[in-house]
């Protein structure tokens, strides 16, 4: 694999190059540091409004569904998403229609028209988003336990906002927000499979040139207080309970953050690791369980998730904390640890086979840290964490003062929950 480029413009932008010598497809991906945790209360859910609002019309092209017809007459996959961080544009093509996509995403980047009559439709379309996700408890069970974890700030507030506030956004906060963040030193744009590396460089600049060199504000630091274990319930008459149950942990610069990873491989990294024998295979309980790490620029979380037979909702969150006791007491057998190590490495290059997912890779990392790290230098960091360094971190997160959980279900009764929730 090729090592990619970047470039500084002089207005500050970043462009990431990832080439794929030999593709037979390419993509972009333009990444602003804009997300719900640069929001206030009032403006909650703006950044994720602005972004489905950016495909409503521009300049060029002012009639609603312009963009969306050339992409598909293209033959374009494109999307958008906005996350707590940050926030991604994207379209993925042929090769030879690359210079295609990069014109017309950075069309909506640059120019979006905010039209209020546009605004006022994609309100319902915002609103039904968020109904949606209300009826998806897979998905819920994380916003909930997210709100545990760091309560009314906005790294705790939901990214699509609340109903209210959708309701009553206005035209000229969308434009103070966006003049305030989509500046160029908080732009990058990541280009990833076969391109003409000259050609995309000449177009980048001719497009992102003119963009603001302003400096955007900071995002407000994230406070975090735990003295015990703490439950959140979201009642909800189902079959089924979903659980998030989790640690604070640390931020996504710590260099323990590798032996965070291969612990949560261990533990929950797929039909191997030890929850999902425990939980799924011998208890017949769920039929997902996994365990993940969210690690942000000043925060961070260990997670285990279930979907959980709901009488033995109980029982399923005494297992999981049987399994973290376990991890941190006994280092983990040399023959599970390399077994562990080997589905990470594989998932990681897998996952970097096709064009798209170059530039996440390689985008994500610069937005986030202004670091790339090729995949042959996390594969070596994987490698290197021993037994005693995934012991020793899960000591360090596994306590009572950190542990949440949170829980969607047909459940009243926190009290219950609590007497069984401690390590």
């Amino acid at each position: 694999m090729k090592p990619p480029k970047k470039i500084t413009l002089k207005n500050g932008l970043r462009i990431i190059l990832a080439p794929q010598p030999g593709g037979v497809a390419a993509s972009v991906l333009i990444l602003v540091a804009a997300g719900s945790e640069y929001e206030t209360k009032a403006t909650n859910g703006l950044s994720h409004f602005l972004e489905h609002m950016t495909f409503k019309g521009t300049t060029d092209r002012p009639r609603p569904g312009m963009i969306a017809e050339e992409l598909a007459a293209l033959g374009a996959q494109s999307n958008a998403f906005t996350s707590e961080e940050f926030t991604g544009y994207w379209a993925k093509v042929e090769a030879g229609k690359i210079h295609n996509i990069v014109e017309i995403v950075s069309d909506l980047y640059l120019h979006p028209l905010f039209a209020p009559e546009e605004i006022e439709k994609e309100r319902g379309v915002i609103i039904e988003e968020l109904n949606m996700y209300e009826d998806m408890p897979m998905r819920k069970v994380q916003d909930v336990f997210g709100e545990l974890l760091y309560g009314d700030q906005p790294a705790g507030w939901d990214v699509g906002g609340t109903k209210a506030n959708i309701k009553k956004l206005k035209r000229d906060q969308f434009v103070a927000y966006r003049n305030a963040r989509y500046v160029a030193p908080g732009t990058v744009v990541a280009i990833g499979g076969a391109f003409n590396e000259r050609k995309i460089i000449a177009q980048i600049k001719e497009a992102f040139g003119g963009l603001a060199r302003r400096s955007a504000y900071a995002k407000p630091k994230t406070h975090e207080r735990q003295a015990r274990p703490a439950v959140k319930l979201k009642f909800k008459e189902s079959d089924q309970g979903h659980l998030v149950l989790g640690f604070r942990a640390f931020d996504l610069f710590d260099e323990r953050r590798y032996a965070l990873q291969v612990l949560a491989s261990v533990l929950g990294g797929g039909m191997s690791s030890r929850l999902w024998k425990r939980v799924r295979e011998e208890m017949g309980a769920a039929y997902y369980v996994g365990a993940d790490t969210d690690l942000s620029l000043d925060h961070g979380a260990f997670s285990v998730s279930a979907g959980v037979e709901r009488s033995k909702m109980e029982l399923v969150i005494a297992t999981i904390l049987e399994e973290c006791r376990k991890i941190a007491e006994e280092p983990v057998p040399a023959a599970e640890l390399r077994r562990v190590k080997d589905h990470m490495i594989g998932g990681l290059v897998l996952g970097l086979e096709t064009s798209d997912e170059l530039a996440s890779f390689y985008g994500t990392q610069e937005v986030l840290t202004k670091r790339l790290l090729p995949p042959e230098a996390i594969i070596s960091r994987i490698n290197g964490i021993r037994a005693e360094e995934v012991r020793a971190v899960a000591k360090a997160i596994f306590k009572n003062k950190g542990l949440n959980l949170a829980v969607i279900g047909p459940y009243k009764d926190a009290a219950s929950f609590r007497k069984i929730l401690t390590l």
